[in-house]
């Protein structure tokens, strides 16, 4: 009989946030995989755990996967953690789960620290709606695409950034969202936490001046919806009502629902738009 994964939230600072029910699973499984096993081993020090360690990291993760999955197989149990947070969050974890799924090998997850919803509540900004990035691309082509995505989007957003990227990342969100609101967030549950609402503008003013250290959670607003709406509604007022329609017809509306839509987006009536277009 196959044994369990277990994804194993532990702490991003403070080890008194380690769940009981997390120390337990620690002590019962069989192996525990983990991020870098030199640093795992202060944490499990620490909680007098002695179950042996495999390292599952960003540069094994596919070879590594395959062979935890072969004893997840065999019977054995197995808990996934982190340097710090939730596992398959911004991790290679989220390979061997998906081996798992593939293979019919119980998963299960066991609740705890995530930087990004540490950061998110802490921020004072809306978390009705968010949106999780990471950290950004290195390749410049993707991330450029990645920034345009961000500058339309009205959710809040949530990234990671290293202190040696950081006024590279602030300067480059700057000139393609704006200014916006954002949340710088370090140290998060440590005795130094940190956590500044500011602007991009003074975010960058200041790191400018002031060499950035620890790993940083920005957390963003996203684009005003009214401020999209006014976008949207000077794109129109540029398009002829025939350059409207055919822009809905060429996403595959038909001509009944494009002229809806035309109606909507320039806040008149449906009939208006068809005596328009039918006019002798």
């Amino acid at each position: 009989m196959a044994g369990t994964l277990y994804l194993c939230a532990t702490p991003i600072g403070n080890l008194g946030d380690m769940t009981p029910r997390v120390v337990e699973t620690l002590h019962m499984v069989d192996v525990i995989a983990a991020e870098d096993t030199r640093n795992s081993i202060k944490l499990l020090n620490h909680f007098d755990i002695h179950t042996p360690m495999t390292s599952y990291h960003e540069y094994n993760k596919v070879e590594k996967a395959r062979q935890l999955v072969g004893q997840l197989l065999a019977g054995q149990n197995i808990a996934l953690i982190t340097d710090a947070g939730t596992p398959a969050i911004s991790d290679p974890g989220e390979v061997l789960v998906r081996m798992c799924q593939e293979q019919g090998i119980a998963v299960t997850s066991l609740p705890g620290p995530a930087a990004c919803i540490t950061a998110l509540t802490l921020s004072g900004l809306s978390t009705r709606r968010f949106c999780f990035e990471g950290f950004l691309p290195a390749d410049k082509k993707e991330k450029a695409a990645v920034m345009q995505e961000l500058a339309e989007e009205s959710r809040t957003i949530i990234l990671y950034e290293a202190p040696h990227h950081l006024v590279r990342t602030l300067e480059e969100l700057y000139q393609a969202l704006g200014q916006r609101r954002i949340t710088l967030c370090r140290e998060l549950t440590k005795r130094f936490e940190t956590v500044t609402p500011t602007t991009l503008e003074e975010a960058l003013e200041h790191y400018r001046e002031e060499e950035p250290r620890g790993e940083y959670v920005l957390v963003l607003e996203g684009k005003s919806l009214e401020k999209k709406r006014q976008e949207d509604i000077a794109a129109w007022e540029n398009m002829s009502i025939e350059e409207h329609m055919e822009y809905y017809r060429q996403q595959g509306l038909d001509e009944k629902s494009a002229m809806k839509q035309v109606a909507r987006d320039r806040g008149v009536g449906k009939r208006e738009i068809y005596q328009y277009l039918h006019v002798e």
